[in-house]
């Protein structure tokens, strides 16, 4: 292999500061690529565009060029600097300089939601990426390429009104693509609100329903009773620290009724919101006072002994300008849903008729997932039926909307092309392809609203927003959720289609880098030896994100609105899954399996990058995983692979207070790996490596000490360092000559962090005169806090103090 200079990222790497800005960023919503489409577990655009840059300009000679050089890496990871063209320009100008004036050629082999390959793009490089699942692939195309080829100044046709005469006018504008799209969305939008937006009628007083909130229903099991119990896991409407509105059951002739408290009449003494009729799937009659098991709960759903209930109506009035204000649900309400539900089969059979196919998601629920089973086990087996009937009637309305808009978009290109009239309404509409690119945006805002107006949307009382289908990465049995009315709710139709079109502006670069997106596996890459300069990727954290099942939801969608626009992307029922990198025990047999199956073709995919890579080229790959089994799989196909790291940085990635944090050890940090193509020495005897790692561990934990590196993620970060001794040799033994993989390797590296750590959290020395339980105590407390782990996390770390866990069990502080 040939020699390489090193970059910046492997020898220094602003990690407190850029770390800071990917936090940041994440309660960042205006013009930010999350609001394009939900994609899970996304990387931070600061650390992307950091990371990128420093792993692709040497280190600088002396002090002052070095810290001018970490500075502007600072300055560079800022969100308000993404579109700083005096920043940006420096960048690019930076890169070419350090690499002849090239423009260097990079891949992203598992591009996802499309961060790092958009970062390398903003920094003028020749981008390639892809991805195995097909809602992805789109994502990536909206996001990179798109934008690139259309997002660019023109003309549009634009129609004025001027005492009372409509006349069309050439408008040049700054994007094109902004413009249609803002044109054809609202076009969607009104063309839906003719046809049914009779089933959102506004109040007499013209204060307009936003949402509705709705409980589902069981009957009491009780022989004597035989009530409908409303399942609703709390009864806030409201909950702010100036407004506290609340629903109050009680009980007349046998049927849980309800008043509206907070709002026009005061809160009673004795009524306690936060205590709701169901919990953990057991509900209590408020009748009779008794309780239904949660076994016989699911048993109910899945018999369709079940059944909803419209509780109440959520309005806004724009004369008063009072915000929300809610009222009960009335006859009149629950009638008009009726209707809704009359018109839904009406139109579904003309749709089916029309285009061959259910426009409802009529596909299957998969049992050989990990994420959907919950809701499986309450009855809901088909895609559509995480809707109720207005909610499909919309949806499927919206999606033929959006199809008649391509339809049009079309006519109108074929007639531009007979016509020599400057003033055509086609203006922009230059090709096919442009059609496709607006309606797919189009589609990706179905997409959109589909995820905030299913029965799994909660209603946040903390905030009187939606609480979306995904807000953590599973689909969850939700009792109580609240209807959306797309044509007015403050995150409907028209405020989806506005960050869309904010998105596209901002990812038009209107620079002349090369990118294509491709679909792929990362296993098998469609490109030649020695291609790229670099590559860049965010892998599959073993078990961590069940991407294909969770993207069903939006794939069913997607490919009743586009699908035919791209024939190869859907072309199966639902996502494919077989060539999934995830580790999921059901679909792969077993625990062992599921590693095994990961393992390999986490390795394949590491072997894939190596081969495409140039001898002299780099690699950046971000991983975070808080469990051993899944940091010892990474560890293992990277040093099948070849791929050598030559440095590590903990960067935190994740908002401090998270859905899923809050009884478990998750991580703040992702771990970016810098690797490279270098010769390995061909073996090393443990204690030389281990004396090897010993040293080098010791001076990065100090210098992650100081940047504030703490707990789970300090520990994680040390396993970053240790594999960049451990991989420079193809293979280390011990002296029996058995081969030390992985799970070897994190026993040292715990051993040396504990000692390491357990010292500096006493301040004094003393740590060789602890017992080992109170080292764990210290450790546990220090890595965990208070949170549940699975049991062989703790295991490992308590096996790194020299206590035996499954001895401790119950006798003090260690609870099974």
């Amino acid at each position: 292999m040939e020699n390489f200079k090193k970059s910046f990222i492997e020898v220094s790497f602003p990690v407190k500061e850029v770390s800071e800005q990917s936090a940041r960023e994440k309660n960042i919503r205006h013009g930010h690529i999350s609001t394009l489409h939900i994609w899970w577990a996304r990387r931070p655009l600061a650390s992307s565009r950091a990371t990128s840059y420093a792993a692709l300009i040497p280190p600088p000679e002396d002090k002052l060029a070095w810290n001018n050089t970490r500075n502007f890496i600072i300055e560079l990871s800022k969100w308000e600097n993404t579109s700083n063209p005096h920043i940006i320009n420096k960048a690019r100008e930076n890169i070419k300089k350090a690499n002849d004036g090239r423009t260097l050629r990079v891949l992203d082999p598992f591009g996802g939601g499309g961060s790092i390959p958009l970062e390398c793009l903003r920094l003028g490089l020749e981008t390639y990426t892809g991805d195995y699942n097909p809602v992805a692939v789109l994502i990536l195309k909206c996001t990179l390429e798109y934008p690139q080829k259309f997002g660019k100044p023109g003309e549009v046709l634009v129609e004025e009104e001027s005492f009372g005469i409509k006349e069309s006018k050439i408008k040049k504008v700054d994007n094109i693509l902004v413009e249609d799209l803002s044109r054809w969305g609202e076009f969607v939008l009104n063309e839906a609100r003719k046809e049914i937006g009779k089933f959102y009628p506004s109040d007499p007083d013209g204060s307009i329903p936003v949402g509705y909130i709705w409980a589902r229903t069981i009957p009491c099991q009780n022989p004597a009773c035989g009530a409908e119990i409303p399942l609703m896991r709390q009864f806030w409407l409201a909950k702010k620290e100036n407004k506290k509105v609340a629903l109050r059951p009680y009980v007349e002739n046998g049927r849980v009724e309800f008043k509206i408290v907070g709002q026009n009449e005061p809160f009673p003494k004795d009524f306690n919101p936060e205590k709701g009729t169901v919990a953990r799937a057991i509900a209590t009659c408020l009748v009779c006072g008794s309780t239904t098991d949660d076994r016989t709960v699911r048993r109910l759903f899945q018999e369709g002994k079940s059944g909803e209930r419209m509780v109440a109506v959520v309005l806004h009035n724009p004369t008063k300008g009072e915000g929300k204000f809610y009222r009960l649900s009335t006859e009149k309400d629950v009638e008009i849903f009726r209707q809704a539900e009359k018109y839904l089969e009406t139109k579904r059979a003309q749709l089916m008729e029309q285009w061959g196919f259910d426009p409802v998601p009529d596909e299957d629920l998969d049992w050989n997932t990990l994420k959907q089973r919950d809701i499986l086990r309450y009855g809901l087996k088909k895609w559509g039926d995480l809707f109720n009937s207005r909610q499909k009637l919309a949806l499927i309305t919206f999606v033929e909307k959006v199809r008649k808009a391509y339809e049009i978009m079309i006519k109108q290109i074929k007639e531009a092309k007979d016509s020599t009239s400057p003033t055509s309404p086609s203006l922009c509409l230059r090709d096919e392809e442009y059609a496709k690119a607006v309606v797919s945006y189009l589609a990706i805002n179905v997409s959109r609203n589909a995820d905030k107006n299913s029965t799994l949307c909660r209603a946040i009382s903390q905030t009187e927003a939606i609480g979306f289908t995904f807000s953590r990465q599973a689909l969850a049995m939700i009792w109580d959720y609240i209807e959306q009315n797309l044509f007015e709710h403050p995150s409907g139709w028209l405020t989806n289609l506005k960050e869309t079109t904010l998105n596209v502006e901002n990812f038009s670069f209107n620079s002349k880098s090369f990118v294509k997106t491709i679909s792929f596996s990362a296993t098998s890459l469609p490109f030649e030896n020695n291609y790229f300069d670099a590559v860049f990727t965010d892998p599959p954290y073993y078990d961590n994100v069940n991407y294909a099942e969770l993207s069903d939801f939006f794939y069913v969608w997607l490919k009743r609105t586009v699908g035919d626009l791209y024939p190869d992307l859907f072309a199966t029922p639902l996502v494919p899954k077989s060539k999934e990198i995830v580790a999921n025990p059901i679909r792969q047999g077993s625990p062992e399996k599921a590693r095994i199956f990961f393992e390999e073709n986490l390795k394949k995919s590491f072997q894939e990058i190596y081969r495409v890579l140039k001898p002299n080229g780099i690699a950046t790959i971000v991983y975070a995983h808080k469990s051993t089994s899944g940091w010892e799989t990474l560890i293992n196909s990277l040093l099948d692979s070849g791929l050598v790291v030559t440095a590590s940085w903990p960067i935190d990635t994740e908002m401090k207070v998270r859905l899923n944090a809050q009884e478990t050890a998750s991580l703040a940090s992702s771990i970016y790996l810098v690797a490279r193509k270098v010769k390995r020495e061909p073996m090393g005897w443990i204690n030389q490596v281990k004396e090897e790692i010993r040293k080098h561990i010791n001076q990065k934990l100090e210098q992650l000490w100081k940047e504030g590196i703490s707990g789970a993620d300090y520990f994680i970060a040390a396993i970053g360092s240790s594999i960049e001794i451990f991989g420079k040799y193809e293979k280390v033994m011990d002296f029996e000559g058995k081969t030390i993989r992985a799970d070897r390797l994190l026993e040292f590296v715990r051993e040396i962090v504990t000692d390491y750590a357990v010292r500096q959290l006493l301040h004094n020395g003393i740590a060789g005169e602890l017992s080992a339980l109170t080292r764990f105590y210290l450790l546990y407390r220090w890595t965990f806090g208070e949170a549940r782990v699975h049991f062989d996390d703790a295991r490992k770390l308590a096996q790194s103090t020299g206590v035996d866990l499954e001895k401790e069990w119950n006798k003090g502080f260690i609870q099974k």
